[in-house]
């Protein structure tokens, strides 16, 4: 039988601790809980992780990654408002699993090294939408649009998520647009 690559192995323990984390909670699993459910010893699991913090990190990276390129390419060439709200859904949705366990214990924002990531993504995105100089109520209006767009990849688990799609970019848009009507080509349309 041949033998797991390192890669393989690595992934299914990313797999199984955040299945782990979002049913049971990050502080509430142990690595000999993940190690068990994978079948192997804990020392096996240490071969690759070498700490639990190590862990929990890694499993941010694949965002963080997604939303790097996301931010790249909507700088280099941005979209409309409504089609960036809809991609920000998209990113944010693929990751909710992820976004589940930081809403349910905020520490893991911490732990994730995710909290001045979330800051700045949503600094750079309300710039692409209202402008890079926002009066304050634009930047509470396009912070309180992303924040409600990526709640909902979360709290609504049992709805389709084309549905949740149209809804949530519709609200989010709407949010948006009595405070930043009459902006130009990088702002919403009235």
């Amino acid at each position: 039988m041949p033998r797991a690559r390192s890669g393989d192995t690595k992934a299914r323990i990313q797999a199984v601790a955040l299945e782990l984390f979002a049913s049971k909670g990050l502080q509430q699993t142990s690595l000999r809980d993940i190690a068990d459910q994978l079948g192997m010893t804990k020392p096996a699991l240490y071969y690759h992780f070498a700490s639990r913090d190590e862990l929990v990190r890694s499993l941010a990276i694949p965002l963080i990654d997604d939303m790097t390129a996301f931010l790249a390419g909507l700088e280099a060439s941005p979209a409309d408002p409504r089609e960036l709200l809809g991609a920000y859904f998209d990113v944010t949705y693929r990751h909710r699993v992820l976004l589940q366990v930081a809403i349910r214990d905020l520490s893991v924002l911490q732990q994730m090294d995710l909290t001045d990531h979330v800051f700045d993504w949503r600094r750079r995105i309300v710039a692409l939408l209202i402008g890079p100089s926002p009066s304050l109520e634009h930047q509470v209006r396009g912070m309180v649009a992303l924040g409600g767009l990526s709640d909902c990849t979360v709290a609504f688990e049992d709805v389709d998520v084309d549905e949740l799609r149209t809804a949530a970019v519709a609200a989010a848009y709407d949010a948006l647009r009595p405070g930043v009507q009459g902006m130009s080509a990088q702002g919403m349309a009235p």
